[in-house]
């Protein structure tokens, strides 16, 4: 409050006056006639009574017209801090309202959360809008949303700001400002502006200052949520028999150090230990005998978010190695040692366990480990094999197989199947190398590689098992080289061509490691990790029906490029059904949430000619019409004492 402000209040002050007034008012006696007091001589009155406070009414209207007489007279220098649009002419505007719905947003500002802040000051800006404005809503957790597109409708986007809610996702503002000029762009509005609503922090607080060199004008204008915070999560919780390990991190200058790790079934504890003094720490727990499962971990204490002080038990990490299967004794390796594919397979350093052996799995439980399988001229497959690979292809693996001599001689009652419905030929190569236009998926570049490929032989597809397949590479006459063709929720990929130097030079080439190096990127993708980070895409390729819940409840059905997806967006355990089949995966905090420092925001993003953050709020009009009122009533009560006066004295004389 300025001095201005307080000298203008202070007039009320002047209430006081009603108070005395009434108090030192004089009462004139009621007058009785006595027939003897003519005989006695008048004399001067030398004291008076003073009245008690009489008409109270008249003296509250008194009282109440001098307080707005104050509250007038302090209209004009009273502002309040609300968020308004400033308009440089009368025309339209066009604004995008960015709004950081991460984790960090969870901290508290000023006895409110961050997000509730930005989403108040969000309601601000949009009651400054006017019929004919245009507005866009962009949510800036990672990754980026389009809550609104671009729409003159403004009771819309209320109604979509009311709807938004905070997540534990990570911060993207860089990608959520260029998504919001994008949304502007083609609108006919010649005034275009982006405000963001944000604590700038996106754990990258060394990066460019945020809005240097934006096409539009940006506007910044919270700097009260704005500021580092002490804040610690645990990142996993993993269960192995009856040890449990659980890790966890803090934000920079804070640590866990005292803080009790606890693993607990409900409400009953299982096991406690405590966490280190540094900023990434990891405490080894032991559970009882019968522990049971739906474990959690949880980090005593508090801290500026609480909902990453808890971690869900997981009790593996799910398939994770690579099983090779090549028979070595054909080749001429002229450095000896391992085959060619599981050389080439430590030379990418796929950091996946390889497991060479001597055949394909015939036991469910022996498949669990693999999210690959790579099978170098295999000599058919028994109808056991074939039903525990199909299986392996249902719940998303991914299998190589290369076609050599062997897989066209395959005995009887042995076939390729499910990767290949008919038998394959050994035959002559009518053509040397490969179209080197006709490289995918990562094979375009080292296409080139091949282009003079010879081989004296090669397999040979049925022509319904050509059909069935997409080419990544195709031989010069158009006939595939590598494809692959989906097979329940995972894949089958082939190789014309077997991966031994007897039989060409094809390993020896770049497009070998290549291919090698595609194939592992495309298992990882479709193994559908059990854990990752809050915001990320668990996506289930080949599943007919996906449906989850999550700590928020049932989570709607969502599908990209036709495969069934399911986006966390908080931190937590998610059940998750496939094809009638029920997992646990897990949402875990974004390590780069923890860094809870803003980026520096450029000196364009803070100036006012976007917007203000004090509006004059003038309350003059409705205060002085009160005061007209109050003086209106003073008369009336006035008239009405005074016509009371004479009837009181004349009852009283009679």
């Amino acid at each position: 409050m300025t001095f201005v402000t307080a000298l203008a209040l202070s007039i009320a002050a002047l209430v006081a006056l009603p108070i005395l007034a009434h108090r030192l008012r004089r009462v004139r006696a009621t007058e009785l006639r006595f027939a003897a007091a003519h005989l006695v001589a008048s004399a001067k009155p030398r004291a008076r009574r003073r009245s008690r406070l009489e008409d109270r009414a008249l003296f509250g209207v008194r009282a109440l017209a001098i307080v707005a007489l104050a509250l007038l007279g302090a209209s004009p220098f009273v502002r309040c801090s609300r968020l308004s649009m400033q308009r440089s002419s009368g025309a339209s505007v066009a604004l995008a309202i960015v709004i950081d719905d991460s984790m960090s947003m969870r901290a508290s500002a000023s006895g409110a959360t961050r997000f509730d802040r930005a989403s108040g000051a969000a309601r601000e800006l949009m009651a400054s809008l006017r019929e004919g404005d245009a507005v866009a809503i962009v949510q800036a957790g990672a990754p980026c949303r389009v809550a609104l597109s671009a729409t003159t409708d403004l009771s819309a986007a209320r109604e979509v700001l009311s709807q938004l809610r905070v997540s534990d996702r990570a911060t993207d503002i860089d990608g959520a400002l260029e998504l919001s000029r994008g949304l502007l762009a083609q609108l006919p509005q010649v005034d275009k502006r982006v405000v963001l609503l944000s604590d700038l922090a996106d754990g990258a607080p060394h990066s460019g200052p945020v809005g240097e060199g934006s096409g539009l004008p940006l506007w910044a204008p919270l700097e009260d949520i704005r500021g580092r915070v002490d804040d610690c999560a645990l990142l996993s919780a993993d269960r192995a028999g009856d040890r449990v390990r659980v890790s966890g991190a803090c934000s920079a200058g804070a640590t866990a150090a005292g803080r009790e790790v606890t693993v607990a079934l409900g409400e009953q504890v299982l096991a406690r230990g405590i966490a280190g003094g540094s900023a990434a720490f990891e405490v080894s727990l032991t559970l009882p005998t019968a522990a049971g499962s739906d474990l959690v971990a949880r980090l005593s204490g508090s801290d500026a978010i609480a909902a990453d002080d808890v971690a869900p038990v997981l009790e593996s990490q799910g398939p994770s190695s690579i099983a090779v299967i090549a028979d070595s004794s054909d080749e001429s390796v002229a450095t000896g040692g391992a085959p060619v594919l599981e050389q080439a397979l430590a030379a990418l350093r796929v950091e996946l366990p390889v497991r060479p052996l001597p055949g394909l799995p015939d036991r469910d439980e022996d498949w669990a480990p693999f999210i690959a399988v790579v099978l170098d001229d295999p000599a058919g497959l028994t109808p056991e094999l074939r039903r525990g690979l199909q299986r392996f292809f249902d719940r998303g693996g991914v299998a190589l197989v290369a076609l050599g001599p062997r897989s066209a001689r395959a005995p009887l009652g042995a076939t390729l199947e499910p990767v290949l419905a008919r038998a394959v030929t050994w035959e002559r190569s009518p053509v040397t190398g490969v179209d080197a236009a006709s490289g995918k998926v990562g094979l375009d570049e080292s296409a080139a590689s091949l282009v003079d490929l010879s081989a004296p032989s090669r397999a040979a597809l049925a022509a319904d098992d050509r059909a069935q397949f997409e080419s990544l590479l195709a031989w010069k006459d158009g006939a595939p080289l590598f494809a692959r063709r989906s097979l329940g929720r995972g894949e089958a990929w082939i190789s014309t061509l077997p991966f031994a130097v007897d039989a060409s030079d094809l390993v020896l080439r770049p497009a070998f490691l290549a291919l090698i190096d595609v194939f592992v990127a495309r298992a990882r993708e479709r193994a559908s990790s059990r854990r990752s980070d809050v915001g990320s895409v668990w996506r289930f390729q080949g599943a007919s029906s996906v449906s989850a819940t999550g700590p928020a409840g049932a989570i709607a059905e969502a599908r990209d490029r036709g495969a069934p997806v399911v986006k966390p967006a908080l931190i937590g355990a998610y059940r998750v059904t496939v094809d009638g089949a029920t997992e646990l995966h897990v949402a875990a905090p974004a390590l780069v949430e923890l860094d809870t420092r803003p980026r520096a925001l450029a000196p364009s993003a803070k100036a006012s000619a976007t917007g203000d953050t004090h509006a004059d709020v003038d309350a003059s009009p409705g205060i002085a019409v009160a005061l007209l009122a109050l003086l209106t009533i003073e008369l009336l009560l006035r008239v009405l004492g005074a016509q009371r006066e004479p009837r009181a004295g004349a009852a009283a004389a009679g």
